[in-house]
């Protein structure tokens, strides 16, 4: 830096030139000597036809960081008023790190982010979606398979420690929701079933409608639809604030297989404590059930009779193959979604979102695709 006698900072606009304006910048340009607003600049700058600025440095005395921003300002309102901007008379430290600022150009917010598939009308983007959509899930459960494969024989990274963890997760975490959510559906049949009964005089059989009901699709179904939106978003969002944080990065790194180590310890924990979910959840929907029937006059032994007579093998085997099917479509799209997910707070969110609504839609087609096979085999 030069060391002259302390002047105060300042700047001329020289305009003598109609192809070619020059900005002399004199005094001293440090911290805590006040200089003209670069608004005064813009305005002038604003004015002048000349095709380009010479900013001259002959007259700077001290400077600092002060001078860089001011000469920042100057090399970007040029380049949105396509001037071309050059320097001279400057020392070699201050065009190097004013050649550093400029070198790489302001951040310019990108493109509108494409619609969902489902926001678009084109079938061409549908289409494409959907292709890629089946081609992310078929690589998923290609890697998933072989995850299994090497954990049946022995070579996995798997550790039991979580997969105990997650049990517990989503297992005894899980009770109290699901224990609310069951009594209440369970009456919820009830009521249902009684307004048409009574007619008939056919009260008793409200028993068989909720027995029947929460056997074969009611606990499976509402527990699976509590588990989407609970272990499943939570899966996502786990597994996306890893991704976030960079640890599946270093999971990798060190030679451990992210599917092995994390997606596999879930979807077992998930499958196991599933069928065993769905066995509480009809106990308690018979209970919400058996509370709507005592307040239709039938006894708690009577209803307790016919329930009895009601239940079956196959009607239990029903929602115990539900269970355990809609366990693992939980468990696939919460992994998938969390090991898939962007690396961004919003993205972690947009994952536990994408999460739940995925397992809904593969709830409700695999409940209508098993209907209709257990109807065609007259189970």
């Amino acid at each position: 830096m030069k060391t002259m006698t302390p002047q105060p900072p300042g700047f001329d606009l020289l305009t003598d030139d109609r192809d070619s304006a020059v900005l002399v910048i004199s005094g001293d340009w440090v911290q805590g000597n006040t200089h003209r607003d670069f608004q005064i600049l813009k305005e002038d700058l604003c004015c002048i036809t000349a095709k380009e600025l010479v900013v001259d440095g002959e007259s700077l005395g001290d400077w600092d960081s002060v001078l860089m921003a001011f000469l920042l300002q100057c090399y970007n309102q040029c380049r949105d008023d396509n001037i071309r901007f050059a320097t001279r008379n400057f020392p070699a430290s201050a065009k190097q790190l004013l050649d550093v600022a400029s070198a790489v150009p302001p951040h310019e917010p990108g493109a509108s982010p494409a619609l969902p598939w489902y926001q678009s009308m084109d079938p061409g983007h549908l289409l494409r979606e959907v292709r890629d959509a089946a081609v992310g899930s078929l690589d998923f459960l290609g890697e998933l398979g072989i995850a299994l494969a090497r954990l049946v024989t022995g070579k996995a990274t798997t550790r039991f420690s979580d997969f105990r963890n997650f049990c517990y997760q989503a297992g005894p975490d899980a009770f109290a929701i699901i224990s609310l959510t069951s009594i209440l559906v369970g009456m919820i049949l009830a009521y249902l079933g009684a307004v048409q009964l009574q007619q008939f005089g056919a009260g008793i059989y409200v028993a068989d409608l909720v027995v029947i009901g929460m056997l074969r699709e009611m606990g499976a179904l509402m527990t699976a639809v509590v588990m989407a939106g609970r272990t499943g978003a939570a899966y996502a969002a786990q597994l996306g604030t890893m991704q976030t944080n960079e640890e599946i990065d270093a999971i990798t790194t060190m030679g451990i297989s992210p599917m092995e180590f994390l997606v596999v310890p879930r979807i077992l924990a998930l499958l196991v404590m599933m069928p065993l979910l769905t066995l509480y959840a009809n106990l308690l929907g018979m209970v919400g059930g058996g509370i709507v029937a005592g307040g239709m006059g039938i006894t708690p032994l009577m209803y307790i009779a016919q329930g009895e007579s009601a239940i079956s093998m196959a009607h239990l085997s029903v929602g115990l193959v539900k269970s355990v099917i809609f366990g693992m479509l939980i468990a696939v799209a919460g992994c998938r979604s969390g090991i898939n997910s962007g690396r961004s707070s919003a993205a972690v969110g947009q994952a536990a979102t994408e999460a739940v609504v995925t397992a809904v839609v593969y709830l409700i087609v695999a409940d209508a695709a098993i209907n209709i096979i257990f109807q065609q085999l007259n189970i």
